[in-house]
């Protein structure tokens, strides 16, 4: 008799949440849950800080989740290429709200948003997403001071993890300007790679927490390429990890970089081959270390975290094509640049 109680009370819990969706012009279902931020509803030409989280049912697969990280800055904009996405719901919420939305795979494909179905995007299939607004901003700068201040919360705890698996596996690296830690094998000789040299490298990267999954390599052909990899030093043509670790080598010599996500490929990864957030691995021999050919000044690491802006944040539909994890040439995709 309990059982039958606590089924009927569950069921009626059940009706009354479901009386509570609404649907957005597009067709996107949703419900919001309000907070005690206060203040008025988010407006065209504002700015939003929030965790969001998109999980594949029917196994609740994760696609992709800011909770624990470095939450999406974003503006808010009311525009029609916003229909379907959590674009749409921000006009409706405030700070202190969260918002709980399920996304159609079949309207994503009626809709362009993914070509066609595939392994991970199967007809009929849910994405259940839940947002919450953290804080709300009318001026630009405040928002990029905000963003800024984020990205060095998480740099730090990525450090913290590096550091952390070091001294559990009792490894002596030493930690470079700004938090990647070279493990010295050997030296190399004198000339070390400096900025304005050429230094040629054969690599083997794998992330810290699977150091048995090889994403890419050219030491062996297991990824397809094996010609050493030319590395112009201080131009900005590798992460910023690599940057600052290889100037510690000559030629001849050989160790480990350990990278914190935040100087390798930070909350996008890489194509599918390196998760976002990831902390990363490399073997390195240094084969050649020689002068570069003269040319223009370098404009800066392209693409840097740094240089992030809120507006280039991904939206809703690059985030779904990026989790396709559409397959490249293997050196573009996943050679450390």
């Amino acid at each position: 008799m309990k059982q039958m109680l606590a089924l009927a009370a569950l069921a009626v819990v059940m009706a009354s949440c479901n009386t509570n969706y609404e649907k957005t012009k597009s067709g996107l279902t949703y419900k919001i849950i309000h907070g005690k931020g206060g203040g008025s509803t988010l407006k065209a030409g504002m700015f939003a800080k929030l965790n969001i989280e998109y999980l594949l049912s029917p196994k609740d697969t994760i696609l992709n989740s800011t909770y624990g990280k470095v939450p999406l800055f974003t503006a808010v904009d009311t525009s029609a290429k916003t229909a379907y996405s959590f674009m749409e719901l921000l006009p409706k919420v405030r700070q202190g709200d969260s918002v709980i939305f399920s996304i159609s795979v079949d309207s994503l494909k009626s809709k362009g948003a993914i070509p066609d179905y595939n392994e991970m995007f199967k007809r009929g299939d849910q994405i259940k997403c839940k947002m919450s607004i953290l804080k709300t901003f009318t001026n630009e700068n405040d928002i990029k001071a905000d963003y800024e201040k984020e990205m060095a919360g998480e740099k730090d705890r990525e450090v913290k993890e590096i550091k952390d698996y070091l001294s559990k596996k009792g490894i002596k690296a030493q930690e470079t300007k700004n938090g990647a830690f070279v493990q010295i094998d050997n030296a190399g000789d004198a000339q070390k790679a400096q900025p304005g040299k050429v230094a040629t490298i054969m690599y083997r990267g794998y992330l810290v927490d699977d150091n048995k999954r090889i994403f890419d390599t050219n030491m062996d052909s297991s990824k397809g390429h094996t010609d050493p990899l030319e590395v112009p030093v201080g131009q900005g043509q590798v992460i910023p990890g690599w940057e600052e670790a290889l100037p510690l080598f000559g030629k001849g010599g050989k160790g480990k970089i350990f990278v914190p996500a935040m100087l390798a490929y930070g909350p996008q990864g890489s194509q599918g081959a390196i998760p976002p957030y990831a902390n990363l691995i490399f073997d390195i021999e240094i084969r050649d270390v020689k002068d570069a050919p003269k040319q223009a000044a370098p404009t800066g690491q392209p693409g840097g975290m740094n240089n992030l802006t809120p507006e280039q944040i991904q939206q809703l539909q690059q985030q779904m094509q990026q989790q396709r994890g559409q397959q490249q040439d293997p050196r573009q995709q996943q050679a450390p640049r």
